[in-house]
C-alpha cells in the first residue's frame, strides 16, 4: 500500500509562543524562534508620542498589570508596564515589559533565518493615521526591513505599505463576500490572512491568485493539515510548537 502523502504547512507564532508565555513579549518571540518556527506575527500600536510598540489592544487592562488607552500614553510611562498577562500566568512573568518595535527588530536580527508578519492594528491607524503609523513602524524596523511583511486588516494600510516599500504585504481578509473579494483582486498582496471559522460551509478550495493564503487561529495538527487542502501554505497559531510537534507526528505516520 502506498503511503499518504502529507503536505506540511509554514507555521507562523501567532503573537510568538503565546501557549507558554506572555503574547506579544520578546520571550514570547524568542521561544517561537528558538523552537524552530521560521514566521511570527505581532501587533503594533502606537503611543502618543508615536512610538511603536507591540501589543494587541489599545487598551492596556487584558494583557497588562496597567490601565488606559496606550494611544493616550507616552512612550516613557509605557516603557515601565508589566505585560507578564496577570490573567493567564498569575506571578509567572512579572516584571515581562510591553516591548517596544525597535526592541523586537534587535531580536529578529540575531535570528538572521527567521521573518516575521508586523499587523497595523486598526486602532491606531484610525488614531494617528495611516501614513505617521507606517513611517513609524518601518523606522522601527529598518534594520530588518527586508525579512517584515506589513499585514492589516485595514485595506488602505496595505496599499500605502506597498506604495511606500515597493516589498511584500498581507491583507487579513474578514469576510469572503463580493466586496472582499474585489479589493483582494485589486489589493493583490503577497499574502492573505483569513478566520477558517468564517469560512462557508464546506471544503471548498480558497480562490486562487498570486498571494499565499494563511490560516489562523489554528490549534491542532487535523485542522491544519485541512487547511492546507483547501490551499493554505501557512498556517498561524499562538500555540506554534505544540502544533508543530503534532504536524511532526502526522508526518512521521503518513
Amino acid at each position: 500500500m502506498q503511503a499518504r502523502s502529507v503536505v506540511l504547512p509554514e507555521l507562523v507564532a501567532h503573537r510568538g509562543n503565546a501557549a507558554d508565555f506572555p503574547e506579544n513579549t520578546l520571550p514570547a518571540f524568542a521561544s517561537a524562534l528558538d523552537g524552530g518556527i521560521r514566521w511570527v506575527e505581532l501587533d503594533v500600536q502606537l503611543s502618543a508620542d508615536g512610538v511603536p510598540f507591540v501589543v494587541h489592544d489599545a487598551h492596556l487592562e487584558r494583557t497588562t498589570r496597567s490601565s488606559g488607552d496606550l494611544r493616550l500614553l507616552p512612550a516613557s510611562a509605557l516603557d515601565d508596564v508589566d505585560a507578564g498577562e496577570p490573567q493567564r500566568f498569575g506571578e509567572l512573568h512579572r516584571g515581562v515589559k510591553l516591548p517596544r518595535l525597535q526592541a523586537f527588530a534587535g531580536l529578529l536580527a540575531r535570528h538572521p533565518a527567521a521573518r516575521a508578519f508586523i499587523e497595523l492594528k486598526r486602532a491606531s491607524l484610525a488614531h494617528h493615521g495611516a501614513v505617521p503609523c507606517l513611517e513609524r513602524v518601518l523606522d522601527a524596523l529598518a534594520a530588518v526591513a527586508d525579512r517584515c511583511v506589513p499585514i492589516s486588516f485595514d485595506a488602505a494600510a496595505v496599499a500605502a505599505a506597498r506604495a511606500a516599500t515597493g516589498r511584500p504585504v498581507g491583507w487579513v481578509i474578514d469576510r469572503f463576500d463580493a466586496a472582499s473579494q474585489q479589493t483582494l483582486a485589486s489589493l493583490r498582496p503577497e499574502y492573505v490572512f483569513y478566520d477558517y471559522l468564517k469560512l462557508p460551509p464546506g471544503d471548498a478550495s480558497l480562490p486562487p491568485g498570486p498571494w499565499r493564503w494563511a490560516a489562523y487561529e489554528v490549534k491542532d495538527a487535523a485542522r491544519a493539515l485541512a487547511e492546507v487542502r483547501r490551499g493554505a501554505a501557512l498556517v498561524e497559531s499562538m500555540a506554534p510548537l505544540h502544533l508543530l510537534a503534532g504536524l511532526q507526528s502526522a508526518l512521521a505516520q503518513a
